[in-house]
């Protein structure tokens, strides 16, 4: 599975991409909106990894563009701020389907990742051709 992983601080980032591709995972790491809305314009992608605060642009655009362009993909969000943390975020952005703290075990980031990767491949249904 493919998973764009949007993270301003590169070592983080550098570290969560290493843990995946470990499982197996195809990587792209991008630090802000500008990177990552050019990764969803040119490649498929199962799940984003996205710091909800990122240091250039926003995470909400970033969400709602791969919401608009790949609405099969899940999106985990991870930060180092309280925002959100009564769970309104799941009713602002309809890919949205964790939300955890940036300091979370890469192992379990990665756990996650397959988890909601698996779930977003199924095929969706098609009308019959015949």
């Amino acid at each position: 599975m493919q998973v764009l992983i949007v993270e301003s601080d590169a070592e983080l980032g550098s570290l969560w991409a290493r843990h995946m591709e470990r499982r197996g995972h195809r990587v792209l790491l991008t630090c802000d909106q500008d990177e990552a809305i050019a990764a969803l314009m040119q490649d498929s992608f199962g799940v984003l990894l996205l710091d909800l605060v990122l240091g250039t642009g926003s995470a909400f655009a970033v969400a709602d563009y791969a919401s608009f362009r790949q609405p099969e993909a899940r999106v985990i969000f991870v930060t180092d701020t309280a925002f959100f943390s009564d769970g309104s975020i799941f009713r602002h952005l309809q890919n949205a389907a964790a939300f955890l703290p940036s300091g979370t075990p890469p192992e379990d980031l990665v756990a996650l990742v397959d988890h909601y990767g698996a779930r977003g491949s199924v095929s969706p249904c098609r009308p019959d051709d015949g």
